[in-house]
């Protein structure tokens, strides 16, 4: 058997395994995922159909298999039972604790089907990895938050929240409809349409003192979380370059990409970095703070201000 035949026949399954995973799927979204042309795509879909499977297909919605229709469960491989340990574990330390219970029991159903040397395997592996977030995205008062919000967008309904933002005495009740999620620096935020406010609104889970569904139904289109984020409006920027020791440059650069980083340069035992940022008063310069004696701000003159700002009144706490 040729080595094209092979790959055929491997690319042939798993669009029937794809087939069966959604309810409609487009024959482009097919030819991206495999990286091959449409005319490819169409002789695989007849070659399913040769076979047996009743696929039907719409011009310009795409195709789908008879409801009902399933083949018995495939097997893993053991890279692909691999991955299944490592989402086991994140959904467990960064979702709520319902989401976190429900892919678990899901992951009991996958794991039925792997061969017994591939079940040993992963028993084994699961002991050994643990992961530590530096947040707890929520608090324990809503273990189903991420749950609800879910379901309210799958549902186009809208959900009730008691939320805490950060510059409010007092939290608010609200009517959202949610858009869509999304975990950015260590947190979920929920992007939604929001009855108070008439206007698309951004909610951080963990400021949410409360969620409840409702039967209301959304009363606009929405259209795509990209679309949203892409149209909010750009905060003025500023322009900082501070000089980093190298030494301990590479220990800071995981972290920031979240405040700006836009680029580095390498002088002699130092390094340069640029930063577009547009929190200057309290983001940027906290997180400078924590490794200020192995830096220098170059510029500008207003964030050394800020920084002396903040350990000088630092330095009041801890005197008095």
């Amino acid at each position: 058997m040729g080595l094209d035949t092979i790959n055929r026949f491997d690319r042939i399954v798993a669009i029937l395994i794809q087939l069966q995973s959604k309810r409609i799927v487009k024959a482009q979204e097919l030819a991206d995922r495999f990286d091959v042309s449409l005319r490819t795509i169409y002789r695989d879909i007849r070659s399913l159909e040769a076979s047996g499977v009743p696929i039907s297909s719409e011009a310009g919605v795409g195709y789908s298999i008879m409801e009902g229709y399933r083949l018995p469960p495939v097997m893993f491989t053991r890279e692909e039972a691999c991955s299944f340990v490592a989402a086991e574990k994140l959904m467990q330390k960064f979702t709520d604790t319902s989401l976190g219970s429900h892919h678990k029991s899901a992951m009991y159903k996958v794991k039925s089907v792997l061969r017994g040397k591939e079940k040993d395997w992963i028993t084994t592996l699961e002991s050994q990895v643990l992961i530590d977030p530096s947040q707890t995205p929520f608090d324990e008062n809503i273990p189903n938050a991420l749950e609800i919000l879910f379901e309210s967008i799958a549902d186009k309904k809208q959900v009730f929240l008691k939320y805490h933002s950060l510059n409010a005495e007092k939290p608010s009740d609200r009517f959202i409809e949610p858009v869509g999620l999304f975990h950015e620096n260590n947190f979920w935020y929920v992007l939604g349409y929001c009855h108070i406010r008439n206007d698309y609104r951004q909610f951080r889970t963990d400021r949410m003192l409360r969620i409840s569904r409702s039967d209301k139904p959304f009363t606009l289109e929405h259209g795509l979380l990209d679309e949203h984020l892409n149209k909010q409006p750009e905060r003025e920027k500023t322009k900082i370059i501070i000089s980093v020791d190298k030494s301990i440059a590479r220990y800071i650069s995981a972290g920031r990409k979240q405040y700006g980083f836009v680029s580095e340069e390498i002088k002699e035992n130092k390094v340069l970095m640029t930063f577009m940022t547009s929190d200057i008063v309290n983001g940027f310069p906290r997180w400078y703070v924590m490794f200020g004696d192995y830096a220098e701000i170059i510029e500008p003159k207003t964030l050394k201000t800020r920084v002396i700002e903040i350990l000088k009144e630092a330095q009041n706490r801890l005197i008095n």
